[in-house]
């Protein structure tokens, strides 16, 4: 069983990620995978040392952003909805990919930055080519509507990524973690990919490599909320389900409805 994890966080997502980019290769080498991907928080900070450690542990590297993207115009930020900012997991297939996943996160930091850096539709489907992009988790744009129950729009909007994109460069993303909304989604994201066509991918969103990580995680997301562990109000994800998961657990989850989840992220690693 071969599978690659496509969306994932280290530390350069700062005080949101906790794996290091020496223990991600390592594990992705000891687990037989072919190459993994690194996703940080609207930035590219850690892609050269990733890139490096990856080749030479003879790893392919996939070379990625989880970006934020505006709801309106990144030039937009007077109001509270500007603030809010959607995600999207954009991976570089290629030199031109690379290039254009610069000049998106340069931008979003120059010209969108409000709260987060964000990019917008304009700046994607300027700088798309080479590019392959997925729905993200429960923060992107299509889960998003999905769970605010405006199935029509959510729709829409994965036609109009796949259509920015281009087809075959746009992926429905599902999870298996435990959190109810992450359920709801994946199901209407099942039925959206089968309706439209759209094709679907599997990915475990990791913000730290093993499962007993999560309370070290929960204890770093409180020093970027500036709380403590003792609050039960606190900003946390609401699940321990968010580590690097092996490829037998990825396909013992997904592999009886979902096969072409998993094959797929062969795919894009080719």
């Amino acid at each position: 069983m071969s599978f690659v994890h496509l969306h994932n966080h280290t530390h350069y997502s700062l005080l949101d990620g906790l794996t290091k980019i020496d223990e991600m290769v390592n594990y992705a080498k000891e687990q037989g995978s072919p190459a993994v991907a690194i996703t940080d928080h609207g930035s590219m900070y850690g892609v050269i040392e990733f890139y490096q450690k990856a080749k030479k542990a003879g790893i392919k590297p996939i070379i990625g952003v989880e970006t934020y993207l505006a709801p309106g115009s990144r030039f937009d930020k007077n109001t509270k909805e500007d603030s809010r900012s959607y995600h999207l997991v954009l991976l570089a297939k290629n030199q031109t990919g690379y290039k254009n996943l610069i000049k998106l996160v340069s931008a979003a930091h120059l010209e969108g930055f409000y709260y987060k850096p964000r990019i917008d539709y304009e700046l994607l489907s300027r700088y798309a080519k080479g590019l392959i992009g997925s729905s993200a988790c429960i923060a992107g744009e299509v889960p998003s509507l999905i769970l605010e129950g405006k199935k029509k729009e959510a729709t829409e909007k994965a036609a109009l990524y796949n259509e920015i994109l281009g087809k075959g460069n746009f992926f429905l993303e599902i999870m298996p973690n435990s959190l109810p909304e992450q359920t709801v989604a994946n199901t209407a994201l099942i039925e959206m990919s089968r309706s439209i066509g759209i094709p679907l991918i599997a990915t475990n969103d990791a913000h730290y490599l093993r499962a007993e990580d999560a309370d070290w995680h929960e204890v770093l997301l409180c020093v970027q909320t500036n709380n403590t562990i003792d609050d039960p109000n606190r900003y946390k994800f609401g699940c321990k389900d968010f580590y690097l998961r092996s490829p037998e657990e990825m396909w013992n989850l997904l592999e009886s409805e979902v096969p072409e989840a998993l094959n797929n992220t062969l795919e894009i690693q080719e």
